[in-house]
């Protein structure tokens, strides 16, 4: 709404002004028709304005640096100036720019000077496709100065949003996902194995406290590599393993490439801990736990998957964790990621992650 108010009144008040030039320096015509002309190009810059700025949203122009953008912003000024000249041409409003009336002709040519005698000789397609040209060389200027300003006030507030919601997904990591019930299960699993295992108990003591590091330090970082996450998630299978033994099989497939990729932090931990806890801890026989990760068209794909309770007739839904993972997915990467959580299934359920990546 607001975009087209401003291109009504700006392109209204261009026309208001040429016509009001076009009256007051005598065309050889009536002033309606001079208004008529004058409404017919500002209309046609209108419709083409907007055209271009279509095109420059899905071509990706505000991205580009100014050695690039330059050129590309003459070429399209040009690509309207020429043919509008062209149709000025045969129009009253033809010597709009340097006057219609002898006396205004002679007036310029006291200036004196080789460019004096040029605009009283020059073809008035000329002067319009130079008219037209910087015209729409202006309102490019004006559409990325105030679009530049409203995508930093949108980041700005993007980055407020983001740290709402990592304090938030740090305060629920704490209170819910890793809850006393789970301390406690590892540290009888640990206790357990100080007689028979010490060097086991002692290993299981270290990952639980980079476990527990790991996930109070969480929300100094918004994203880590796919690879660092994994790191955090193959310490905690292992503690789950400890309390499920051998109802716990996990199965890994993560691609070269995707090692390196990011991930916000703590998502595939959330995710990983929600298909254990709703999934294979809830069955007598355990199941089995698969982690795949790859690259497809510049975006990293995440699926786990897990047995579950049937449960027939029924659709649960998402918990807290995996709905604020959704959200901070969207803050970090915008509408392109995704989690989606598929429960078609009825023993089964499969996460699936897709987070874009930079090129």
């Amino acid at each position: 709404m607001a975009y087209w108010l401003c291109q009504l009144l700006g392109w209204g008040f261009n026309a208001f002004s040429q016509s009001y030039s076009g009256i007051g320096n005598g065309l050889p015509a009536t002033p309606l028709k001079i208004a008529l002309e004058v409404a017919s190009l500002n209309a046609l810059a209108l419709l083409y304005t907007n055209f271009l700025r279509g095109y420059m949203k899905r071509h990706g122009w505000h991205t580009l640096g100014i050695a690039r953008l330059l050129p590309r912003v003459l070429a399209a000024a040009l690509l309207f100036g020429l043919p509008t000249a062209l149709i000025m041409r045969s129009m009253s409003i033809a010597w709009l720019w340097i006057g219609g009336k002898p006396e205004v002709q002679h007036a310029v040519a006291e200036l004196g000077g080789d460019v004096a005698e040029w605009l009283v000789t020059a073809d008035p397609m000329v002067l319009g496709t130079m008219n037209w040209t910087a015209v729409i060389v202006l309102w490019t200027i004006l559409y990325f100065s105030i679009t530049s300003l409203r995508d930093r006030r949108l980041g700005e507030l993007r980055q407020s949003q983001l740290a709402r919601a990592l304090k938030v997904a740090e305060l629920r990591l704490l209170k819910s996902q890793l809850n006393p019930h789970f301390l406690f299960n590892c540290l009888n699993s640990v206790r357990a194995l100080i007689a028979d295992d010490p060097a086991g108990a002692q290993r299981a003591v270290t990952q639980l406290a980079r476990t527990l590091r790991y996930t109070l330090t969480a929300g100094q970082d918004e994203v880590v590599s796919l690879d660092r996450e994994l790191e955090i998630v193959a310490d905690y299978l292992e503690l789950e393993s400890l309390r499920l033994g051998e109802r716990l099989k996990i199965e890994r497939t993560i691609a070269s490439e995707a090692h390196s990729a990011h991930i916000p932090v703590m998502l595939l931990q959330t995710v990983v801990e929600n298909a254990i806890k709703h999934g294979i801890a809830e069955l007598p026989q355990g199941g089995v736990l698969r982690i795949s990760a790859d690259m497809r068209e510049q975006a990293l794909t995440i699926e786990v998957e897990n047995p579950r309770p049937a449960a027939p007739g029924t659709s649960p839904s998402p918990g807290v964790g995996l709905r604020n993972a959704v959200e901070r997915l969207r803050l970090l990467f915008g509408a392109a990621a995704a989690l989606d959580l598929d429960l078609s299934r009825p023993d089964f359920a499969l996460a699936r992650i897709r987070i874009p990546q930079a090129g």
